[in-house]
This record gives structure tokens, C-alpha cells and sequence, in this order.
């Protein structure tokens, strides 16, 4: 998976649209052509930061619009993120302050083992029943979690689970990469 410069630069310049339209209730921006990546019907993240601190973070792993289209719904999604829009909302001034990162992520693959998951390269989805959770790859290398406190606490502290329900037969852990840029 490798998104060029270009195509890169397009989707974090609609990621950053879509925040701010979002955040001042204004149009979405039109979408870019379907073509090559962007065409692609890709899982994806956009996560918006403010001097490091997390703003919002909202994404998908079942993609039902093209790559282009899907960045632009995960921001407004982002400047939105239910963790903070009721006590701390991503206000319009603050749009030019925010680092925006989208995340292009590859398709889910099921492991067997979840211990056989490589830490900073693997991202985690783990499901069970109606609940389901995830950590992009890169949170166990900024948190320094081993495997097991990584898919512990995505169990609790994400998906509503037990903290060893990713040991369990009917907890099915799932795998991607993600590639990231930000501006």
C-alpha cells in the first residue's frame, strides 16, 4: 500500500475542509475524482490533534464510498467526535491550529494467535457479539504497552469487554497496517 505525495496532500487538504465546514456548519467539500487510490473503497482515519493533545479521532474499516468521499466523511466525523463535542468542541478559530492525520488503512485479516501481532505495525480490531474495538498502530508504540496490556486495553478500555476477552474462542482479533501522513 503506498499513496503518492499528490494523492496525499489532496486527502489531508479534504480532511482539513471537512473539519472546517463541519466545525462552522457549512457545505462539505465536493469530492475528487474516483480514481487510482482515491477511487478505492479503503478503510480510513482522520485524527485531528491541537499541541499534541487528540481533538477527535473517528474512521471506519468498512468503507462504502470511495477513498476521497470517506476521508471527507471521517473528518466532519472527527471535528464532531462524541468524546469531546459536549464539554471541549472543536471550535472554527481552532481549525487552523490542528494537526490533521489521515490513516489509509489495508483490509481486516483475522489471527489466529493475537499474540503473534507485531507491535507498532499492527493496528487491532477485536469484536465480539455487538461489541467491538480498535488501536491504530501506532498506539502501542507511544503508549509502550506489551501485547497483552495492547489487546487488554483495547478490550476494556475501548470495546465495553472483559480485558482478556481477546483470549476468548468467541472474540475474533483482527489485523491492518495503516499507513499515515499529516500535514
Amino acid at each position: 500500500m503506498s499513496t503518492s505525495q499528490e494523492d496525499r496532500k489532496t486527502l489531508l487538504r479534504l480532511a482539513r475542509e471537512s473539519v472546517r465546514a463541519a466545525v462552522s456548519k457549512a457545505a462539505l467539500p465536493a469530492p475528487p475524482p474516483a480514481e487510482g487510490i482515491l477511487g478505492q473503497q479503503r478503510g480510513c482515519f482522520v485524527t485531528l490533534t491541537n499541541r499534541g493533545k487528540l481533538r477527535g479521532c473517528i474512521g471506519t474499516f468498512h468503507p462504502r464510498k470511495p477513498l476521497g468521499e470517506q476521508v471527507i466523511e471521517m473528518g466532519a466525523a472527527a471535528a464532531k467526535d462524541p468524546r469531546f463535542i459536549y464539554y471541549d468542541p472543536v471550535r472554527p478559530a481552532e481549525v487552523d491550529e490542528l494537526t490533521v492525520q489521515v490513516s489509509v488503512l489495508s483490509e481486516l485479516e483475522p489471527i489466529a494467535n493475537p499474540l503473534d501481532i507485531e507491535l507498532g505495525v499492527h493496528g487491532i480490531y477485536i469484536v465480539r457479539g455487538p461489541a467491538a474495538g480498535c488501536f491504530l498502530p501506532e498506539v502501542a508504540a507511544e503508549t509502550g504497552w506489551s501485547k497483552e496490556k495492547f489487546l487488554s486495553q483495547c478490550c476494556a478500555g475501548k470495546a465495553g469487554m472483559a480485558a482478556d476477552a481477546w483470549n476468548d474462542p468467541e472474540t475474533t482479533v483482527y489485523t491492518f497496517t495503516s499507513e499515515k501522513f499529516s500535514d
